[in-house]
């Protein structure tokens, strides 16, 4: 399951489950970005919406850069996603499905670390990702970010947001920290199933 680590009226920020992580951590790391409401293309989102997520998006990024080590001369790359929906083997199968019904965008932030090994992942190019039948075979081996990562970033996030954005902290949601693996938590933990 994704875990959700942090909300705001920009969005949310989730950290994808352990099958579907793109970029391993020591690689630099993955986290997804949704929009402050479900849509198939970015322009559906009102102006402030979009400038929002934008800054929650720009804010995620900055964090992910400034706490995470193996990031150090590194960058991120910000791919918009929503694609594997559309796959005629997606569910429901065997359907055609049209972009404006199936598609839901998001946000992927693959960290990418100069010193990574990963042939996919190769420093100087642009990042390669399977087909959609290959993807969990692809991914398996991919670690996510760890509880304590997604701590610091989110409070570089929080403070992002207010100090450099504007945001109200009313228009931040607070986090808790999960009792059973850690991780910040929004709600309740979707994996360990507790508020």
């Amino acid at each position: 399951m994704s875990i959700k680590i942090f909300k705001c009226i920009g969005g949310e920020v989730v950290v994808p489950n352990n099958e579907s992580v793109l970029v391993d951590a020591q690689d630099g790391g993955n986290l997804v970005i949704q929009p402050p409401r479900p849509v198939w293309e970015r322009g559906e989102l009102n102006h402030l919406e979009l400038t929002n997520w934008a800054f929650l998006v720009a804010a995620t990024g900055r964090a992910m850069l400034e706490t995470l080590p193996q990031l150090e001369n590194g960058c991120i790359n910000y791919w918009e996603a929503g694609n594997w929906a559309l796959n005629e083997q997606a569910y429901p199968t065997g359907v055609f499905k049209t972009a404006k019904e199936y598609r839901k965008v998001h946000l992927h932030l693959l960290g990418r670390n100069p010193k990574s090994t990963n042939p996919d992942l190769k420093w100087g190019e642009a990042p390669r990702f399977p087909d959609f039948n290959n993807r969990f075979a692809w991914a398996k081996n991919n670690e996510r970010l760890t509880a304590e990562d997604c701590l610091e970033i989110v409070r570089y996030v929080k403070t992002c947001l207010t100090e450099n954005y504007g945001f109200r902290t009313n228009e931040i949601e607070e986090f808790l920290l999960c009792q059973i693996c850690g991780y910040p938590i929004v709600g309740s933990c979707a994996e360990c199933h507790q508020n």
